[in-house]
């Protein structure tokens, strides 16, 4: 593997805050599309997934420069659910192609994938939570019996008697 891969990123990765909490620094990026995939929400849970869908498209960004470290803490925090797969994508800023990790979601057959997932309604709705949540995940990593970021997600969400929002 190269010593710097790029990471396209379209749900939650698209805020800096979160970003940060995860690698300690904010990478360079460009704003990017995915094409011949979809963004789809999952029922009972705040963040997407992608799949590969003819005809769709993707906006996000491309994190430029992630070394073999931060490629591991994303692939810990994308747990289970994704898989990460290379992929083409487009820079907007210069319509270039460039060559890019992506993480997929691992059930292409999942019941409880509907619809298009909002990125503005998301930061207005979950996004301060979300990033509790992160930091708590990443504070949970330095613990010797550590969870998963799945199951993270859903004990921070059942707090006080909260669950995952619905559709």
């Amino acid at each position: 593997m190269a010593a710097t891969v790029n990471v396209f990123v379209y749900g939650s990765l698209l805020v800096d805050d979160v970003v940060r909490a995860l690698l300690n620094r904010v990478p360079p990026s460009s704003p990017a599309l995915l094409p011949d995939f979809h963004r789809f929400s999952i029922k009972g849970r705040v963040y997407p997934a992608i799949l590969p869908l003819p005809k769709h498209t993707v906006s996000g960004k491309v994190l430029m420069g992630i070394t073999v470290p931060e490629l591991d803490m994303l692939d810990t925090f994308e747990d289970v659910e994704y898989t990460r797969t290379t992929v083409q994508v487009t820079l907007l800023d210069s319509s270039d192609k460039l060559e890019a990790e992506a993480y997929v979601w691992s059930d292409k057959h999942d019941p409880n994938l509907y619809g298009d997932w909002d990125f503005e309604e998301w930061k207005q709705k979950h996004m301060d939570d979300f990033l509790k949540m992160t930091v708590g995940f990443v504070g949970e990593l330095e613990r010797p019996e550590s969870k998963p970021r799945v199951a993270t997600y859903e004990s921070f969400y059942s707090q006080d008697g909260d669950n995952p929002p619905a559709p």
